[in-house]
């Protein structure tokens, strides 16, 4: 029996015009990039997810807005498919880049960059740069999931 599809919210914050990126893998196993956020728990609103796992991540509060992005990844080597929601976000308290220890030990890296940095950059999902930086709505079919 196939694994149910998971669900996860991630959050975009532009902050002087550049985007907060964190490291996707535990322990430096990775080079790739993605916006704060996680895996949702049940019968919690995607929005107090999104704050929760922002938080646990970057020590950030933040005020979730409008949905932009509705994104699949999938491993069908693994069985695993996920859902990403991603929302604009906006900072409420803390310091973007302060040090700072992810509660489960997944994030390791904070990054802000710029559109143009992206280029050098490995991340997820593909559409990111021309998400973050526009105000329509996308939607990405599966994307395959990397390492």
């Amino acid at each position: 029996m196939p694994r149910p599809i998971r669900l996860a919210v991630r959050g975009l914050l532009l902050i002087e015009n550049r985007l907060l990126l964190v490291n996707a893998w535990p322990g430096g196993v990775s080079d790739l990039l993605c916006p704060p956020g996680g895996g949702a728990e049940p019968h919690s609103s995607l929005e107090d997810n999104l704050k929760r796992e922002f938080y646990e991540e970057t020590g950030l509060g933040i005020a979730v807005g409008a949905p932009c992005l509705v994104n699949e990844f999938h491993d069908p080597d693994r069985d695993f498919h996920q859902v990403d929601v991603y929302f604009r976000v906006s900072l409420v308290s803390g310091q973007p880049l302060q040090p700072w220890v992810d509660t489960e030990g997944v994030v390791t890296e904070h990054h802000l960059v710029t559109r143009e940095e992206m280029a050098g950059l490995r991340y997820k999902p593909d559409s990111l740069p021309d998400i973050a930086w526009s105000d329509r709505v996308f939607y990405d079919p599966l994307e395959p999931v990397l390492r």
